[in-house]
């Protein structure tokens, strides 16, 4: 399975660079191609998904790895947690989507569109397999490269700013992080007397003063705030969403920043956690600010596209406030959050894309009335709003409910005051559908054409998955399960007792 797993890796790479090769041949080589390699990438992530066992307690399991800079205890090591798996069927799955999205859609230039697509999604793979702190950097800003160009030559007119924005942004956190991890392996090296950037040894096998810990742990958590993003690192998101592609915001925001809460998962937490626990009151209430924040400002957005960076920001002040509970249901509870958010994300910019497509524009005050003249359109359009608002029957409800409930077991106040984000959401949401697909028709409804079945297409298992995982997410918490208890375990953490039960003891 290791050699599965390498092909897995490989895969997408493979794909990217034999696009243009096989372009000289064959007419729509580059499209067909980039389709096949994502098709196989998503095949093979589900044969280890089938093969993963679930009950095992091991905190990895089909590793591959070889030696790659001896001198520094380097290596190529990748190997599968539950958590990380999930993100990597994630990706698998949204590629061939954006990619068949795509596929009918005027995109120039599509050999250099599709490889860099390909490239994205291979290094997030890495990202979430990486088993090497130093292999999980190199991708973490390798990352950066294709979605710089994706903005910067596909995006809208101001796109050269926002791809600038984006990269200063990712390059800053990224440095923070390398002065982070010389650090800590410095002083592993001092301590084991041999250098190594194996993650499992550096949580494992090395102590820290609390000073530190606490330094690093900055370090790190600064850097995958910006990616994930979090308030007031987040001014990079909005401006990028306004100016990418539907294609490039739903890798961006469905996989790319995913990036950000899952290192706090893997790395912050059983790197640090004395730092965490210590930090994480602060880290809940910075979370809630998120939550409220984005959410208010995408109730005063004109621009559709900035409405929905928003209402992510928002989504990821969730997300973060699970992890930093410490509790098994939050955990859990935030990682389903990450898969219902890529799957609303997705829905949201592809539906939203074609009609922006059409129109040339993204200002909701040129809509309205499309409920008559597309009516296919405004039914996917509301499903995937009322996903991004966690409707019950939805991903998004399940893991929003299991967030709530572990961040109430902690933080009560943190728990209530988020819950406001819960209907600013149907506020935001719901006036959108109503302002662009109900009321008056605008004087150019009539030049929007419905989605046509190559476009449903790709739609059909987003919205599948969505209401799949609503009514059944076991297939996620069973994968999960074990690599959350190991979590907890790594933080020295245990669930505290029920709070109803504390106060019926403390009555009697």
């Amino acid at each position: 399975m290791s050699l599965l797993l390498l092909a897995l890796v490989l895969t997408p790479f493979v794909g990217a660079l034999l696009i243009p090769v096989a372009n000289k041949y064959f007419k729509w080589s580059a499209k067909f191609t980039g389709l096949a390699s994502a098709i196989v990438t998503l095949l093979l992530a589900l044969a280890i998904a089938i093969s993963f066992d679930r009950n095992s307690s091991s905190l990895t399991q089909f590793d591959f790895k070889v030696s790659w800079i001896d001198v520094f205890g380097i290596s190529f090591h990748v190997g599968v947690t539950g958590i990380g798996l999930v993100l990597v069927l994630l990706t698998a799955v949204l590629t061939p989507i954006v990619l068949w999205a795509d596929f009918y859609a005027a995109v120039k230039r599509p050999i250099l569109y599709t490889s860099l697509i390909l490239l994205l999604a291979g290094s997030a793979n890495l990202i979430f397999l990486a088993r090497d702190l130093f292999l999980f950097y190199v991708f973490f800003e390798a990352m950066l490269i294709p979605v710089f160009f994706l903005i910067g030559i596909f995006g809208g007119a101001n796109r050269a700013k926002a791809a600038m924005k984006f990269l200063i942004y990712g390059l800053a956190g990224g440095l923070i992080m390398l002065a982070a991890i010389v650090a800590l392996t410095l002083i592993a090296t001092t301590q084991l007397q041999r250098s190594t950037f194996d993650i499992a040894t550096l949580s494992q096998s090395i102590s820290l003063t609390p000073m530190q810990e606490m330094w690093l742990f900055l370090g790190f958590f600064i850097a995958f705030a910006i990616k994930a993003p979090m308030v007031p690192l987040h001014t990079w998101l909005p401006d990028t969403a306004e100016q990418a592609t539907p294609g490039t915001s739903t890798m961006l925001i469905g996989v790319l920043d995913k990036i950000g809460t899952f290192g706090m998962i893997a790395l912050v937490l059983p790197l640090f956690p004395n730092a965490s626990a210590q930090l994480a009151p602060w880290i809940i209430g910075l979370a809630v600010v998120s939550v409220i924040y984005g959410a208010i400002l995408a109730i005063g957005q004109k621009d559709m596209r900035r409405l929905f960076a928003y209402t992510s920001i928002s989504h990821f002040g969730f997300i973060v406030m699970g992890i930093f509970a410490f509790t098994t249901i939050g955990i859990a509870g935030a990682t389903l959050y990450m898969v219902a958010h890529g799957l609303s994300t997705a829905a949201l910019f592809l539906v939203g894309g074609h009609l922006i497509k059409q129109r040339e524009t993204a200002l909701i005050a040129d809509y309205g009335g499309l409920t008559k003249v597309a009516p296919v359109m405004a039914g996917f359009f509301l499903m995937a709003a009322l996903s991004a608002l966690a409707l019950p029957g939805m991903a998004g409800f399940v893991s929003e409910f299991m967030v709530l409930t572990g961040v109430y077991q902690r933080y009560q106040a943190a728990a209530i005051v988020a819950t406001l984000g819960i209907i600013l959401a149907a506020i935001y949401m719901l006036w959108l559908y109503q302002r662009v697909f109900t009321g008056p028709e605008n004087e150019k409804s009539n030049l929007i054409k419905d989605l046509s079945s190559k476009e449903v297409i790709p739609l059909v298992p987003v919205f599948a998955l969505l209401i799949l995982l609503g009514f059944w997410p076991q297939p996620v918490l069973t994968t999960i399960e074990k690599s959350v208890a190991n979590v907890m375990q790594q933080v020295d953490s245990v669930d505290p007792a029920p709070i109803f039960a504390i106060e019926n003891k403390e009555q009697n």
